[in-house]
């Protein structure tokens, strides 16, 4: 537990809880004994299509926390990010610091408002040690308001893509690497020129399957994807890299004019 709390000053109580990738079977019991403690819960806003994320928010907390438990439910409209896609390495990390320190400002300015007594609650999507801004945003809050924070862990969607293809992610004595769309090329191309063996290589955040340019250099890799993993919708497809990925794009495609929006991982395991 982080506790930023200055001498004769008292601390606002933060709950960043994992809450899984989208299915409330995956809200474990330390989830929901969190749940039952927080008096308002803070849920970015990113409008449109993504009202779904919303939703599936609002519902977990409606099925665990306690009738008698009075809390509020307060969406907070997500600042623009910007285009990732048309940006550098370092003109992307500008943006998305800029935008936690917007998310950081409007954060405050809602805790700020309520009585010092109040315990909020930061449900995230899957686990909140992998690619979530979350607990980098809750320890800039600490900076302008006293706080002690307790981080809940959650099941992220990579496990739960490994759990419904019935995969082990690595290989007897191999590693896991976990990494990006936009360093899938660089980061596998790097290992081996080095002669270095990354194992398994698990892409999130790809929203344009970096993985076809390894299609004809690497056609035997297998690819194991899935898209809304854990909830209803939930699609998976596996086979030979250069086999699928045509229809791995194609489907993406259609996922997303079906839903409005799609989110999705995948792992990549070498020949």
């Amino acid at each position: 537990m982080k506790d930023t709390t200055a001498r004769g000053s008292r601390a606002r109580s933060i709950q960043v809880i994992g809450i899984g990738a989208g299915s409330p079977e995956h809200v474990t019991a330390e989830a929901a004994a969190a749940l039952a403690e927080v008096d308002v819960f803070l849920v970015a806003d990113k409008g449109g299509a993504k009202d779904e994320l919303v939703a599936v928010r609002r519902a977990i907390c409606d099925r665990f926390v306690p009738a008698g438990h009075r809390y509020d439910f307060v969406t907070v409209p997500d600042p623009k990010r910007g285009p990732d896609t048309q940006r550098d390495s370092a003109q992307y990390a500008q943006g998305v610091h800029d935008w936690h320190s917007a998310r950081t400002d409007a954060y405050v300015r809602i805790i700020e408002d309520m009585p010092e007594d109040a315990v909020v609650g930061f449900l995230v999507w899957g686990d909140p040690a992998f690619y979530d801004s979350t607990i980098r945003i809750v320890d800039a809050i600490g900076e302008r308001i006293p706080t002690t924070v307790r981080v809940i862990p959650g099941i992220s969607a990579f496990q739960t893509l490994a759990a419904a293809h019935g995969i082990v992610l690595h290989r007897v004595g191999e590693p896991v690497h976990v990494t990006t769309g936009r360093r899938l090329v660089q980061e596998w191309t790097r290992a081996e020129a080095s002669g270095l063996t990354l194992g398994t290589v698990v892409v999130m955040l790809d929203g344009h399957l970096h993985c076809r340019e390894l299609a004809t250099t690497h056609p035997d890799t297998l690819i194991h994807w899935g898209a809304y993993v854990g909830m209803p919708q939930q699609v998976l497809r596996s086979g030979r890299l250069a086999d699928v990925i045509d229809e791995l794009a194609a489907l993406r495609v259609r996922l997303r004019e079906e839903h409005g929006w799609v989110m999705d991982v995948y792992a990549l395991t070498p020949f």
